[in-house]
């Protein structure tokens, strides 16, 4: 077993910061149901030392375990960073404590850095396009299972493999 292989099992045995967040300040999507990777990431912030950094990030994922995997420990690398200091980080950033991506998996490192970008765009923040019918921020599945449904579905962000 590779290097690679190791680290993402491991991380997959404890993944960090998965689930939807009901408290969140913003929420990015990005993917497509139809190759089957799609991501949310929701962040939170907090004022710390007069600046607003984000407090906590989580994600949901339907995808391979290699991006499960980069959200993951890209959640645990956001926190205390400011929303600029986010914006700047790439996919090679944000995927870097697993080592070299293999090329066939360099999209899951992008699919990742394009939620964290549509989270800190506010472009699909928690009040728009991702309410179920009780008001509620929608889950990724229901968002999927509505985009034929609604008038206003989640924004879907195409990544350039």
């Amino acid at each position: 077993m590779s290097e690679f292989e190791e680290k993402v099992r491991d991380t997959l045995a404890n993944p960090q910061n998965q689930g939807e967040m009901a408290d969140a300040d913003s929420v990015g999507t990005v993917g497509s149901p139809d190759c089957g990777d799609m991501l949310r990431m929701w962040l939170k912030f907090t004022e710390k030392d007069g600046k607003k950094v984000i407090d906590k990030a989580s994600f949901q994922s339907f995808g391979c375990q290699t991006a499960i995997a980069v959200a993951s420990m890209a959640t645990e690398m956001l926190k205390g960073k400011t929303a600029e200091e986010a914006a700047k980080l790439n996919a090679e950033e944000l995927s870097a404590d697993l080592g070299a991506l293999p090329p066939m998996k360099i999209h899951c490192g992008q699919l990742v850095e394009g939620a964290l970008k549509n989270a800190l765009s506010g472009e699909d923040a928690p009040d728009k396009n991702t309410s179920s019918e009780d008001g509620n921020t929608s889950t990724l599945a229901q968002s999927i299972s509505q985009q034929n449904k609604s008038s206003s579905p989640i924004k879907i962000v195409q990544l350039d493999d």
